[in-house]
């Protein structure tokens, strides 16, 4: 996100709840990580808050007292806004901004603002929209704060802002409209898909925490110029390039959009047609920020997603990105219980080549022995087999080929396909 040159920041301030079972060490993480998405947004953060509380308040979600103290706080630092680290129930969000006599923000309102900015496409824009809707339909009530400041802040830009006066039977139409044009776009995904499968060329999908640096990577290894900043959720919409391997086989990278610890619900749902590209995918490409202190953490939250999309049996590559930024060797990593993998610097171009030869023997692993039947005029298909397989056994018929050939199973896929279409 570009901030407006000589556009005023928002002064905000973060608050968060430590409960019973929670770690600090997690708090905080994820304190900072809200940090990092209000600076994204185009906010100044001013000050940061933690209570600890054994249940939130069922009015005010903190306690009577802390939003005593923030609201004084916000006064003395000249605050514009308070932003929660989790998501608010309408009502405790309408009390809090009475105690407070200030706009009152939760983490799903913030991520969906970013989202708005972010979203280039008319798909990307229709997802968002449709988060949003499904975000606001319970919260039309006491919408007079959020109201008075349309268009001027966090958590009221973007293509929902001007639903915000209309009625909950003229949003569910639009709710219902939105899907069913988003469900037209998964179908001229899967279109796209079908046409790629007849390239034929293997589909590695990169996924990772956001900001891992999945775009500076699929510059690097083609020579793309996919926007890529060091910002969360630099970009949304999913990318595909192709690239030559290292034995002259070509594959087709696709670059998805990041994942978060405590995602929205609305927003895992309204990408579901941009993630499916991670369900199609051949092989997957765990791309992780080596430099970030919660490694492991963000490597944990992509994991939830991945089992939640019930793709932990495909191929997977962990790339290990942004060593230049922690010592320049991988000898940090292998000193660490961590999934095998290959460390890079996509920034620098380090170990890009041996990623290459990784994803190389990944194509030709997992051989599979399959007999075909290749009609005659589908012969097409023949030079498929013989280039990336060894043929055990042909037999001529009437009708076409019966060809027995040692495969990848990849390209076994990938003939499977053709021969259906």
């Amino acid at each position: 996100m570009h901030e407006v040159k000589g556009e005023k920041k928002e002064r905000v301030i973060l608050a968060a709840l430590e409960l019973p079972g929670m770690e600090s060490e997690d708090v905080e993480e994820s304190l900072i990580e809200l940090a990092g998405l209000a600076e994204t947004a185009g906010a100044e953060v001013v000050d940061s808050d933690v209570q600890r509380r054994q249940r939130p308040n069922f009015a005010t979600y903190f306690g009577k007292g802390k939003v005593e103290e923030l609201a004084e706080r916000a006064r003395q630092l000249e605050a514009d806004l308070l932003i929660v680290d989790r998501e608010l129930q309408p009502a405790q969000r309408r009390n809090l901004e009475e105690n407070m006599e200030l706009p009152v923000v939760d983490r799903t309102q913030l991520i969906l603002d970013i989202f708005a900015r972010r979203a280039r496409t008319r798909e990307g824009k229709m997802q968002v929209e449709l988060a949003q809707l499904q975000y606001l339909l319970p919260r039309l009530t006491g919408l007079g704060t959020q109201l008075s400041r349309l268009g001027g802040g966090i958590g009221t830009r973007g293509p929902g802002e001007t639903k915000l006066e209309v009625d909950r039977r003229r949003i569910r139409k639009r709710i219902t409209d939105l899907k069913n044009e988003i469900e037209e776009v998964r179908r001229h995904r899967a279109l796209l898909r079908r046409g790629r499968q007849t390239v034929p060329l293997p589909l590695a999908t990169l996924v990772g925490y956001t900001n891992a640096g999945k775009s500076t990577l699929l510059n690097a290894l083609t020579g793309s110029d996919v926007l890529a900043e060091d910002k969360l959720f630099a970009t949304l919409d999913p990318t595909t390039r192709r690239v030559v391997l290292p034995t002259g086989d070509a594959v087709l990278l696709i670059d998805t959009v990041g994942f978060i610890q405590n995602l929205p619900h609305h927003l895992v749902a309204a990408f579901r047609a941009t993630l499916e590209e991670v369900v199609e995918a051949d092989i997957i490409i765990h791309v992780v920020d080596t430099s970030h202190p919660r490694m492991d953490a963000q490597m944990s939250a992509v994991e939830k997603v991945l089992t939640s999309l019930q793709v932990e049996g495909k191929p997977r590559l962990t790339v290990y990105n942004k060593v230049d930024r922690v010592d320049g060797t991988t000898g940090g990593l292998q000193s660490r219980s961590l999934p095998e993998g290959v460390a890079v610097s996509a920034l620098r171009g380090g170990g890009l080549d041996e990623m290459l030869k990784r994803l190389s023997v990944m194509l030709a692993a997992g051989r599979v022995t399959e007999t075909f039947f290749v009609p005659y005029h589908k012969s097409s298909v023949l030079p498929l087999i013989h280039e990336n397989g060894r043929v055990l056994e042909e037999e001529h018929g009437p009708e076409g080929l019966l060809i027995t050939a040692e495969l990848g199973m990849v390209w076994a896929s990938r003939v499977r396909v053709k021969l259906k279409q």
